[in-house]
Parts: structure tokens; sequence; C-alpha cells
């Protein structure tokens, strides 16, 4: 007998060679027709895989990622059996599961294919998956791998043998196909129950330009119809929500290809959303103690290299400013926490004097390949609403609390109550791409699940996703399509005082090393507009709207009045602007529900005569009319915070 614990911490006994299959069966049959995969010591399996020892065992379903995962990867090998059965010697690249389903990348040999052969794979595949054909597993030696896929005369899967080692080859087979894979996949196809091929795109082989251009066919599928509808519409919605078209509509910011691609200009509504939300958090931030500081936006060499950024992300940086100094080198900052701690060394500190707390919206530069640059999402120069925190070890986990708060505080305050926190620690596999040592990284790992615990965050840890320099803890929101994004982020770093050999007097007159708590609750300006863009669909919080109303006389008269308005509104704080243009009042109306001003005031003959406006609320229609002194309240009201 074997002894499996569930993730509830109840331990069952089973039978050696039990599979996570049948531990669900044992618990319901209702379980057990929705099992995908099972998580096994932490390993995701095929359902029908035996469980030869005691072993932790999670069931995987369509609700949990791994189980989607699974899911898309088997639909990807689905798609290649539809594409072999019809276009006889298509070969086969890599055929991954991604965040929004999965692709498969295809050479057709001489084949034209587009988006209009869709409708036959779509077809096709859901024909396959009728036939609830089983995905069987097989090991299989380096040279009866290579001798099939010779025979096969299939290139890329021979190339993608040549790093695998022999003992650790795995084939998976559906119907006709057969495929080399280390899996899992789920029980069999007829769990697919809907199919979308989504786009085609060119990808070279390995992504390297130098090889030959496959074709990248995209997918998702779903175990139920009526979920695919309910994606297609989200998708139609996420269209209507781009941050691109929104930005561009409602004249927030710009890109020039003369300045240079990935180089966002705000425009000025886009630059008073931006200081709004600036102001927003200096606010909080000197209520916490911080004091706010600026920085160059380029730093010498050897700044990077003692920083170890310059190892560490030298290829991903502007090439060096040289100066006419022989030798002399600058960069374009890709961080401000270097130039941070030059700034602790000012002056001597006594461990009275922490923790200092610097906060900083600096600007900093990357070089993004091209193809990678995607808005405000992706650029090559971005301002974070940086902080960095200096405080002695005993402080640490009391300081990480008061950021977990802050950002809550962003979160609530814009919108953001679908989140998750990630704990972001360091590959245990591969620590060469890491700086410090084991007890720092040890010490500083412990301090974020503590404080996370004793926050009651809701948490999931991901290994391999730290920092170079430290672990992280990392806020993914949901916005309103439930589309995922990562939006602030909190660092604990004993390495680079280190580096920097940064100091304070402790109680006892010697010297000690601080620790630095590095912080961004927005991440960045630009990420953090396009995803709250997305989120609200261009319907900012009335606090934060460039322009509160739009005042929309019903002709060349009434102007006058509309400026007296105006004025008054604007003494109390209230922004906005006058539509003079010579237009009708349905089309003013029309546009400025477009532009998604938040409320509209109508000033005709009647509303001069009394002295008041006409109001309408963008999204909700005439709410009647009333004084400027009931307007400002409702105003005020709205935009507490």
């Amino acid at each position: 007998m074997i002894n499996i614990t569930l993730p509830d911490g109840s331990s069952r006994q089973y039978e050696k060679g039990t599979s996570a299959h049948q531990i669900a069966l044992s618990i319901s049959e209702g379980l057990a027709r929705n099992v995908l995969a099972a998580e096994v010591n932490g390993e995701i399996w095929d359902s029908s895989r035996a469980i030869e020892a005691d072993s932790t065992v999670k069931l995987l379903t369509w609700n949990d990622t791994a189980g989607k995962a699974t899911f898309w990867h088997s639909s990807a090998h689905l798609m290649a059996e539809a594409l072999e059965a019809l276009y006889p010697g298509t070969k086969f690249g890599i055929g991954p599961a991604i965040e929004t389903g999965f692709y498969y990348d295809v050479d057709f040999g001489d084949r034209e294919f587009s988006s209009d052969d869709f409708k036959a794979i779509e077809t096709k595949m859901l024909e396959l998956a009728k036939q609830k054909e089983g995905f069987s597993r097989k090991s299989v030696s380096k040279a009866d791998a290579i001798q099939y896929f010779t025979e096969k005369g299939d290139e890329y899967k021979l190339d993608l043998l040549q790093g695998l080692d022999d003992g650790k080859i795995t084939f998976y087979s559906q119907g006709e196909f057969t495929d080399l894979c280390r899996g899992p996949h789920i029980p069999n196809t007829g769990f697919i129950k809907a199919i979308k091929l989504m786009n085609v795109a060119g990808a070279y082989w390995r992504g390297d330009e130098t090889k030959k251009q496959l074709t990248r066919i995209y997918g998702v599928t779903f175990p139920k119809a009526s979920e695919l509808t309910e994606y297609l519409l989200m998708i139609e919605e996420a269209k209507k929500r781009d941050h691109r078209k929104l930005g561009k509509e409602l004249e927030l910011f710009m890109f020039s290809e003369k300045v240079g691609a990935g180089l966002p200009m705000w425009l000025p509504k886009g630059t008073a959303l931006r200081e709004r939300l600036a102001q927003f958090l200096t606010k909080a931030q000197v209520k916490s103690g911080y004091e706010q500081v600026i920085t160059p936006h380029i730093g010498h060499k050897n700044l990077y290299v003692t920083s170890g950024h310059y190892e560490k992300y030298g290829k991903d940086s502007f090439q060096p400013i040289k100066t006419p100094q022989e030798g002399e080198e600058f960069f374009l900052k890709p961080m401000n926490c270097p130039h941070h701690c030059e700034m602790y060394k000012f002056k001597p500190r006594s461990y009275k004097d922490l923790p200092v707390r610097f906060a900083e919206f600096g600007t900093v530069y990357r070089y993004e390949q091209s193809g990678e640059l995607h808005g405000l999402t992706r650029v090559r120069g971005f301002t974070q609403d940086d902080a960095h925190l200096f405080c002695r070890p005993d402080q640490v986990k009391e300081e990480f609390k008061k950021v977990i708060d802050l950002v809550l505080y962003v979160f609530k305050s814009l919108g953001f109550d679908n989140y998750i926190a990630q704990i972001s620690l360091r590959d245990p596999e591969n620590k060469a791409k890491y700086i410090g040592s084991d007890e720092n990284w040890k010490l500083a790992e412990t301090a974020i699940i503590e404080a996370a615990e004793e926050m009651g965050l809701p948490t999931v840890v991901e290994f391999g996703e730290a920092a170079f320099y430290g672990p992280k803890l990392d806020f993914m929101v949901k916005d309103a399509l439930g589309r995922k994004w990562q939006l602030g982020t909190i660092q604990v770093d004993y390495n680079l005082p280190e580096r920097f050999e940064l100091e304070y007097t402790g109680s006892d007159n010697l010297k000690h090393r601080p620790v630095m708590i590095h912080r961004a609750p927005f991440g960045s300006l630009e990420r953090f507009v396009a995803v709250l863009i997305e989120h609200c669909a261009g319907n900012f919080p009335l606090w934060l709207s460039p322009e509160q109303y739009i005042i929309l006389p019903i002709s060349e008269k009434y102007e006058e009045y509309a400026k007296k308005v105006s004025d008054e509104l604007n003494n109390s704080d209230i922004r906005g602007l006058i539509d003079f243009r010579d237009e009708k009042i349905g089309r003013k109306i029309r546009d400025a529900e477009v532009k998604k001003l938040p409320y509209m005031l109508i000033i005709g003959e009647k509303e001069m005569e009394e002295q008041k406006v006409s109001v309408r609320k963008h999204g909700q229609g005439d709410l009647g009319s009333m004084t400027l002194a009931e307007f400002s309240e409702i105003i005020i009201k709205e935009i507490t915070v």
C-alpha cells in the first residue's frame, strides 16, 4: 500500500500502482469525469499514470491553470493529427500550450496556407475529438526515436532529439498520430468539445532568423461550446477596450516613428491623467514616511558594473554613450536602484535613522526588441513609481507589510479587487542566474513568505521568477474581462547593499549592513495606465478623469453663460471644457459619449433663465436640471476616494 496526501492535508491508502483517475473515482464519479491530469509531488502527470510510492497528489480539472495547460497542449496534438490527415507530408516543430490556448509550428513545404484553411481543420479536429481517442505514453530509446523520425522525414523532431538524454525520451500517440513529447495529456480527445483557430503567423525555427520560417497556427479549445462563445465575445470586447485604440480616441498618448519605436509621448489629457496618478501616490507615500528624490537619466558604466545590471542586462540596454574623454562611457539608466544606493551613501547613517525610504518617479530605458513592443505595455522608455527602503534586518518584515498595505490601497482606489500575490523565488536548479549567498537568499525568501502569510494574502509560489538580486512578491491582477496582468512588485534585497558596501552604525557602535526593499505599486506608469484603460474601458474614476464635464451650449447665444458656468466649476476644482462647435446638440452629445466624458451640461434658454444646467451622465443618460451647487455636490461625493 502507498499513502496519498491530498491538498486538504488528508491522507488515504491505495494499492501501489494506483492512478490519479482511480483516486478521483474513490472520491466521486463526478470528480473522476472532470479530472484532466494530476500534480504528483509537484510534477504534472497523466491521470492514468501509475503512482508507485507515497505521494502528494492534486487532481487537476479545467478550473486549474495546470489543467487548462494540459487540455490545450493535448489540443495542439489534436490539431497536428488533423493537419497530418488533411495535408500528408506536413512536418512539425513544437506545439506548446500558452496562456490563451496553444499553437503549433509546422512546415507545409511548398503548400500555401492561410486562415481560409481554418474551417477545414476545425471540422477535422472535431471529427477526431468525437472518436474519444486516448493519449498513450511510451518510453523510447534515443536510437529508436531517431529511427522513427528519420523514416518519417521530420528534421525538426530530429533536431529536438539532439538535446535529449537517452532514457528520458517519451512518445505520445492518439489515433494515427505519434509525437515526441514529455506530456502530460488529458485522458482522451473526447474532452475537447469546442474548437477555434485564431491566427496564423510566421515563426523561425528555434527563433533563429538564419533558419527556415515555419507556419505558426494559434488555436483555443474548450470543454463546452458555451465557453467558446463567451470567450469570443470577450475577445470582441477586448478589441473595443484595446488601450492603443482608446488612447488615440481619447487623445491620451501617441507614438512617432521619427521620435523612435517604443518611446511614448503623453498628450495633454494623458499627461493630466498620469500626473494625477503620480500626485495620488506621492500623497500616500508622504504619509508613509517616504522622501521624494530625483536622479539623472544616465549613469556611468561603473555604476551598473557595481550593481550587476551591466552583466545581467547589458545586452537589453541601449548602447553606451561615449564622451569626448577617452574610455569614458555612460548608459541610459535601466534601473533606479543603483542611483538610490549612492544616495544612501551620501552621509553616515545610524540605526536610529533607519528605515530610510527614497521614492522617485524615475524614467528608465531598456532596448526591447521591435517585435516585442506593444503599445504602452512593452516600451523602451518608461517611468517607474520606484522606491527603495533601507532598513535594519529586524525591520524587514514590518516594512514589507507596510508596502503591501500601500499596494492594496492603490488597487482598492482604482477598482482592482481581483488579484493574487505571486511569491517569486529563485530557481534552485539554476543558481548561476542570481547573485548573492544562499544565506541571504534564504533570509529574503523567508521574510516575503512570512509577511504575505501574516497579511492574509492569497498567494501562489513560482520558482525561477525572482529578480537576479533577490526574491519578490508580484501582484497578479485580473481586469474586468478576467485577463491577468502583473501590476505592482515588492522585492527584498540583501545583495545590492553588499555590492555598494552600504553601512549604518548599530547600537553596539559597530558597522552593519542594511537590507534593501525595492517596490513599485504601479510597476510603471505606462503599463499601469494601459491596464487601467482596458480595465475600465476608458471610463476612468471621476477623480482621475482628465476632464470631469463638458458644457454643451445649444447655440452660440448661450456661450457667455457657458463660460460663467465653467469658471465657477473650475474655481471649485472641478475640471472640464466647453464645446463651442457650431453643431446640433444631438451631435455634441454623441461625440461627448464617444469621448467618454463623465458629465454633459446642456445649456439653453431655460437653463440660462433659471441659472441651472441640464445634466447627462455618460452611459446613464439624463439626470435632470439642477443648480451648480447641486451638481458640484454630486461631483464632490463621487470623487471622494
